[in-house]
């Protein structure tokens, strides 16, 4: 299965997981690109469906779905574990709320397509209020492998690295990362967001120092992640 990543909106960032004849659109505001891609490639685009409700996320659904007479799978309705069928080839969804409380990430191959409950370098704003939800769900996204690629809802590297830097101005692998962005294809690995995220690294000791130092509990690994979470 081939992923197709789509810009749109200033910073939004839509997906197109494809076969050799079938395709599926995620959070596909881009519609006249997507439409343009799938007439070029000889695909037929089956179905549209989005990584939660934010308008910015599901602006084009109903417009490409009826564009391409693909059918919309309404992301409120998945049970976790859900398995869309793309020729012969699984894509799974899993529930992760935090960000909002119908947040799904779309699990193919080695890629999790994330939405906005992680980016590449940060995650979502916990609009639910739900923290603990957003605790597990990050802990979910955290269990696959290092090497799973992630494609998030939006650009927000620049300033994510910004932010990274400013709580850890030690840490190198954030350079690193840097010289890998590619604003044309914004991506990382799993085991990228490990070593730079401050948001996955709530366990590590540089930011348990850190949060130690600004007063925060950190007996608890959920302390950690309130702690982490509250630092602006």
């Amino acid at each position: 299965m081939k992923i197709k990543q789509f810009f749109y909106g200033g910073d939004n960032l839509g997906y197109l997981l494809y076969a050799s004849t079938r395709a599926l659109a995620i959070d596909g505001g881009a519609v006249d690109e997507i439409m343009a891609f799938v007439r070029q490639k000889g695909l037929t685009l089956e179905t549209v469906t989005n990584t939660h409700g934010h308008g910015d996320h599901t602006s084009g659904t109903r417009q490409l779905a009826k564009a391409a007479k693909a059918a919309h799978l309404d992301h409120r309705r998945y049970a976790d574990g859900d398995a869309l069928i793309l020729e012969g080839e699984t894509v799974t969804v899993r529930l992760t709320p935090g960000h909002t409380s119908d947040s799904v990430v779309f699990a193919a191959d080695d890629c999790l397509v994330t939405g906005d409950t992680l980016f590449n370098g940060t995650v979502g704003n916990c609009f639910s209020g739900d923290l603990k939800a957003f605790y597990r769900s990050i802990h979910l996204i955290m269990s696959y492998p290092g090497t799973t690629r992630i494609y998030a809802g939006h650009d927000y590297v620049a300033a994510s690295l910004a932010f990274a830097r400013h709580l850890t101005p030690d840490n190198a692998a954030i350079d690193a990362y840097a010289d890998r962005y590619d604003r044309h294809h914004v991506t990382s690995t799993l085991d990228d967001e490990r070593a730079v995220n401050p948001y996955l690294r709530f366990n590590d000791p540089e930011i348990i120092r850190l949060l130690e130092s600004k007063g925060l509990p950190t007996d608890t690994e959920y302390q950690r992640w309130e702690g982490i979470m509250s630092i602006e």
